[in-house]
């Protein structure tokens, strides 16, 4: 018997392991919380504490703090609720039913975040099912939920805290590779005979470009949370900067290539190869590509394609061409193909 894909296996596996240094933070985050907690609120086994602790700790310090903050307003807004619905029906048997309904619409009514949103109505569940013969434990729930959520947040900032920015660098060179790719397939397509197969691949290639692009500006975004709040931020500002600054000189990069390909492609016709102009274009391409090696990382290993390039640290690109009148049929082109090469100059040499 097969099972349904819903239930495979697999759903319950991730490609990658949480790093190591998390699973050690989280445990030291957990039996903290679990002893502080019991320390000074002995009457009551400090499950509270210890679950705040255990979904506090994450892969940044702000995304830590976030969660503390989602925990505690969760937790309070939901024994707050508890507790005047348990004054107005106390001693009613469906009382906890109607808390964990009127929770749920709290959180909608709100537009709370689902962290917050999910925890108001299980603390009201809990306040109302375990402690409610019990004199002040809703009061030292909300204690408890702040002592586990101020130890997530104090482990994660002791011990290691996090910084993603090499995700970032190696994404954003990537798509410099790519892009310095992309610039030499046009380049070699401009001067020699193209089929429509070979300009379909060259279209599908650059196209490839955008999910590059959206990898690293995700990556970019966690790199930058990943500093905000974090005492090792000053460290490693610089380093974020250049990565950040590469990105947004990259983007319109890609716009630029995918729109000279497209271009290309649809404009392509066999006496093209004749075009005299072409030829400079794609010495400017090759030289478009070699500089923006350079600029992402002066140590960018080279492929090899860009073989022929004389291997030097000063930029090749030269001044805009000035190209003579070409033939009235491929004027377009050679145009849009000239005007998109002058922008990824600008980009480039940064203007």
């Amino acid at each position: 018997m097969h099972l349904p894909a819903a239930f495979s296996p697999t759903r319950l596996r991730t490609a990658n392991r949480v790093p190591l240094l998390q699973v050690v933070k989280t445990t030291v985050a957990t039996v903290a919380a679990w002893f502080v907690a019991v320390l000074l609120l002995p009457s009551e086994l400090p499950i509270f504490a210890a679950i705040a602790a255990l979904l506090v700790v994450q892969p940044s310090v702000n995304q830590s703090f976030g969660k503390a903050v989602e925990r505690s307003v969760g937790v309070i807004t939901g024994v707050v609720i508890a507790s005047l619905i348990g004054l107005v029906f106390s001693g009613q048997t469906w009382v906890i039913l109607l808390a964990i309904v009127v929770s749920i619409f709290f959180g909608w009514i709100f537009r709370l975040t689902p962290g917050s949103a999910n925890q108001i109505p299980i603390s009201a569940m809990l306040v109302l099912a375990i402690g409610a013969a019990t004199p002040g434990y809703a009061l030292d729930r909300i204690i408890e939920t702040l002592i586990g959520a101020a130890l997530g947040v104090l482990v994660n900032i002791l011990i290691v805290p996090p910084v993603a920015l090499g995700p970032a660098e190696r994404d954003v060179n990537l798509l410099a590779g790519e892009l310095a790719a992309s610039l030499e397939r046009l380049a070699a397509a401009l001067t020699s005979p193209q089929t429509q197969q070979q300009l379909d691949g060259l279209m599908i290639q650059a196209r490839l470009l955008r999910p590059m692009r959206e990898s690293a500006a995700a990556s970019v975004q966690q790199g930058e949370e990943s500093l905000t709040l974090n005492p090792r931020r000053s460290a490693h500002r610089t380093r974020f900067e250049v990565v950040s600054q590469l990105l947004d000189r990259f983007t319109p990069v890609v716009t630029r290539v995918i729109g000279m390909t497209r271009a290309f492609h649809d404009h392509y016709d066999s006496s093209l190869i004749d075009e005299p102009a072409l030829t400079s274009i794609a010495k400017e391409l090759r030289r478009a590509a070699h500089d923006l090696r350079l600029l992402a990382s002066p140590t960018f290993v080279r492929d090899e394609a860009d073989a022929t390039e004389p291997d030097t640290d000063i930029p090749a690109l030269t001044a805009p061409l000035r190209i003579a009148r070409p033939h009235p049929e491929h004027w377009l082109l050679i145009g849009s193909l000239m005007e998109d090469l002058r922008r990824i100059r600008e980009e480039i040499i940064g203007n």
